[in-house]
C-alpha cells in the first residue's frame, strides 16, 4: 500500500489500516485543514523573511498535507538534501524538520553573500550549511511568531541543527531524526525565488505534534 497518499483521515481506529496494522495516530480532515491553514500563514511570513534575506521575491504556494512513513520522507529527493531540525523550547512540546534539495541552498547561499545566483558549483560546504541554518533560523524563528499568535501560547526555537543528509543511507536520515515515531504528517511547498528556483520545500512533523498543535490552535480559537 503506498502511503503517499494515505488517506486523508478517518478518525475511526477500525477504519484506518495501514499495511495490516491499525493505526491510532490518524488525523481527522479538520486536523489535516487546520494543519494546512497553520502551515500556509506561518510559511507565508517565513517567505517574507527569506525575501529579505536573499534580496528577491519568495513565493511559497499554499502547502500539501499528507501522512507518510517515516522510510519515506526522503522519497522526493535524489543522492544528497539538506536536512534542518527544529526543536520548540516554548509552547510546543517536539521538533519537526525541513528537507531541502542540495541545489536550492547553493542557490540561497550564493544570494545570500551578494551574489545573482548563478554560483552553484562543487559540493555543499559548510559554508552552505552554516547559510541555510541562519535562513532557517530566521525563517522559523517568524514562522514561531507566528504559530504564538494562531494557538494564543509563546513559540520559540532553538538554533536549528542542519546536516547533509545521503540520501541513499535511511539510517543516516533515521539516526539524525532522534524519534520514536513512525509516521509524519509531509507538508510540501512549492517556493519560487525569482527564476533560479522552482522546486519543493518539505516540513515533517510526528503526528502527535500535529495533534497537539492543532489543539492549541482550535482551543484559541474557541477563546477568541
Amino acid at each position: 500500500m503506498c502511503i503517499r497518499e494515505f488517506l486523508r483521515g478517518s478518525e475511526s481506529k477500525t477504519e484506518t489500516k495501514i499495511e495490516g496494522y491499525y493505526m491510532d495516530q490518524a488525523l481527522s480532515n479538520e486536523q489535516i485543514d487546520t494543519i494546512g491553514e497553520i502551515a500556509n500563514i506561518s510559511m507565508g511570513n517565513s517567505a517574507t523573511t527569506l525575501s529579505m534575506m536573499v534580496n528577491r521575491k519568495v513565493d511559497i504556494t499554499t502547502p500539501n498535507v499528507s501522512v507518510i512513513k517515516r522510510s519515506e520522507s526522503l522519497d522526493d529527493y535524489a543522492k544528497t538534501c539538506v536536512f534542518v531540525q527544529i526543536h520548540y523550547v516554548k509552547g510546543l512540546t517536539g521538533n519537526n524538520v525541513l528537507i531541502l534539495k542540495e541545489n536550492d541552498v547553493k542557490v540561497m547561499t550564493d544570494l545570500m553573500m551578494g551574489g545573482d545566483g548563478t554560483n552553484t558549483a562543487g559540493d555543499i560546504s559548510e559554508l552552505h550549511l552554516s547559510a541555510a541554518s541562519e535562513a532557517m533560523n530566521q525563517m522559523m524563528g517568524a514562522s514561531a511568531t507566528s504559530l504564538s499568535m494562531m494557538l494564543g501560547v509563546p513559540t520559540d526555537i532553538s538554533t536549528p541543527i542542519v546536516n547533509k543528509i545521503d540520501v541513499d543511507s535511511v539510517k543516516i536520515f533515521e539516526k539524525s531524526f532522534e524519534t520514536e515515531y513512525e509516521y509524519f504528517v509531509k507538508i510540501a511547498f512549492r517556493i519560487t525565488i525569482g527564476d533560479l528556483i522552482d522546486s519543493v520545500m518539505v516540513q515533517l512533523y510526528p503526528v502527535q505534534f500535529a495533534r497537539e498543535m492543532c489543539a492549541k490552535f482550535m482551543a484559541n480559537e474557541a477563546e477568541s
